[in-house]
C-alpha cells in the first residue's frame, strides 16, 4: 500500500473529481435518482476521508476506496445507459471513475 501522504495526494485528484462531478448534476435538471444517490453518496464518503487517512488505519481505507469504487462504477454505468444525459455530467463521471481506478490500483486494492 502507499505511504499515507501518497495516498492523501492521490486521493485528492478523487476528491477534486467527485467534487466537479457534484457541480455537474447541480447543473442537470432530468439527473435520474439512482445516478444522484450515487454522486451525494461518493460525496459523503469523500467527506469522511477527510477523517480516516489520517489514521493510518489500512482496513478502514482500503473499505473506503472499495465502497467508493462501486459507487463510481454504478454511476458510470448509469451514463452508459442513459443516452440523454448532457456530455459534461458523462465526462465528469467518466473522469471521477478513472481516478477512482488510478488511486485502486495505486493502493493495490
Amino acid at each position: 500500500m502507499l505511504h499515507t501522504n501518497e495516498i492523501q495526494h492521490r486521493f485528492y485528484f478523487v476528491e477534486r473529481a467527485v467534487r466537479l462531478a457534484a457541480q455537474a448534476a447541480s447543473a442537470e435538471p432530468a439527473l435520474p435518482r439512482e445516478l444522484r444517490d450515487c454522486l451525494e453518496r461518493l460525496d459523503k464518503h469523500a467527506d469522511a476521508a477527510r477523517e480516516i487517512l489520517p489514521t493510518n488505519d489500512e482496513l478502514r481505507i482500503r473499505k473506503l476506496v472499495r465502497d467508493m469504487e462501486v459507487l463510481a462504477d454504478r454511476a458510470k454505468r448509469i451514463c452508459n445507459y442513459i443516452p440523454t444525459l448532457s456530455g459534461q455530467i458523462k465526462g465528469a463521471v467518466t473522469h471521477l471513475h478513472s481516478q477512482m481506478q488510478e488511486l485502486k490500483r495505486d493502493m493495490s486494492v
